[in-house]
């Protein structure tokens, strides 16, 4: 299999991501793991939250461009959507 192949396989997407970082956080409270499985599911947590912000980002900016290059103006949009995900 080629690297290309290899690497869509294991990339997620955001909702991907999301979806196994609500999973992470329901079994941490649920408080059935033991403390070094707690641990472990709290590092994979942490990993796909720095991966959920670092595409919101992207998001963010890539919209921001677009709102620059179909408004004609190059001043600055601020976008309406904080880093949390919610509207301002």
């Amino acid at each position: 299999m080629s690297e290309n192949k290899k690497k869509e396989k294991t990339e997620l997407t955001f909702e991907e991501a999301l979806d196994k970082l609500e999973e992470i956080v329901a079994k941490i409270e649920e408080g059935e793991l033991s403390l070094n499985d707690c641990l472990a599911e709290y590092e994979k947590g942490i990993k796909l939250a720095a991966f959920c912000a670092a595409e919101l980002k992207a998001a963010k900016a890539k919209v921001e461009k677009l709102q620059k290059e179909n408004d004609g103006t190059v001043k600055a949009v601020e976008s309406e959507i904080s880093a949390s995900g919610s509207e301002e």
